[in-house]
């Protein structure tokens, strides 16, 4: 990809879904790791993205409208990557199929939340949900990191990390499965919007090889057309192989840091070295090019 991907970070999370920072915050923090070109990511909503755009104006910096997208394939939970380059206006307009998306999505999430609150009330969390929602600070999504933070307060568990080893993570009381839309139809309703869907950390998901290579066979014939390379740190050996999947299917190359907590090695900007490949960057795609160029000019 070049070493033009310095000042890039195009996956980042704020407290309108699961971050710790608020999204004038997170901007702040992108600014002193020297990003200058940034894509608020959050799960699910674009609820940030305003925000973030007026303090990324005061610091001169480009905001391109995003979202974390849930979707399921083959049994398998999945998150695609919306870029959007008409901004989060035109997304939100009544009739546009990314409105239609996160609605949808939305409404999945608030399903989940209520069936992890009555699991969780049965381990001793009394009014789970509205502890919840309380620690989303009225946002629209409210996820396990909640319900953790509010295991915390109610000194049930000593801190986040206990709350999900004991009740929210992978096979525990609080580990509920939402009914999330079908691959193909979360990429439908980005590219239908006018964005490009980004398959997000595809080296996470615990796949073989060959299964990995068969998600993206059925994310490019849904419409899918680009996939992140890289994805905060990972294993370079893991990373170049990687990057022939990629290149085997015609997709671009997006990458960013994936930031969600200001603890441990995560920040904006701040990921493993690209591998060196022929795999197309993200901002030379037909509908992100002008974007990029009119603010590198800037």
């Amino acid at each position: 990809m070049g070493p033009e991907v310095a000042g890039i970070d195009l996956h980042m999370h704020s407290t309108a879904s699961d971050g710790a920072l608020a999204p004038a915050e997170l901007v702040a923090k992108c600014h002193a790791n020297g990003v200058r070109w940034m894509a608020l990511t959050d799960h699910d909503t674009l609820a940030g993205v305003a925000e973030a755009r007026l303090a990324a104006e005061q610091h001169g910096m480009a905001l391109l409208a995003g979202a974390e997208l849930s979707t399921q394939w083959s049994g398998v939970g999945i998150h695609v990557v919306a870029l959007l380059p008409n901004g989060e206006q035109q997304a939100l307009a009544p009739s546009s199929s990314m409105a239609l998306a996160l609605d949808t999505l939305e409404r999945a999430r608030e399903e989940r939340a209520e069936r992890i609150a009555l699991k969780l009330e049965k381990k001793g969390l009394a009014n789970a949900y509205q502890r919840a929602r309380e620690k989303a600070q009225g946002r629209a999504a409210v996820g396990r990191p909640h319900f953790a933070e509010a295991l915390v307060d109610a000194g049930i568990v000593g801190d986040r990390a206990e709350a999900f080893k004991r009740y929210l993570g992978a096979g525990k009381t609080g580990d509920i499965k939402a009914l999330w839309p079908a691959l193909e139809q979360v990429v439908e309703w980005i590219t239908g919007s006018g964005g490009v869907a980004v398959l997000a950390h595809p080296l996470r998901y615990g796949l073989t090889r060959r299964k990995r290579g068969l998600l993206m066979d059925a994310f490019v014939a849904a419409g899918g057309e680009a996939a992140e390379l890289v994805s905060g740190f990972q294993n370079s050996d893991r990373g170049r192989d990687l990057a022939r999947q990629l290149g085997e299917r015609s997709l671009y190359a997006s990458l960013g840091s994936d930031f969600h907590m200001t603890r441990g090695p995560f920040a904006p900007g701040r990921f493993s070295e690209p591998p060196s490949t022929q795999v197309p960057p993200i901002w030379q795609h037909p509908r992100l090019c002008d974007w990029f160029r009119r603010y590198s000019e800037g």
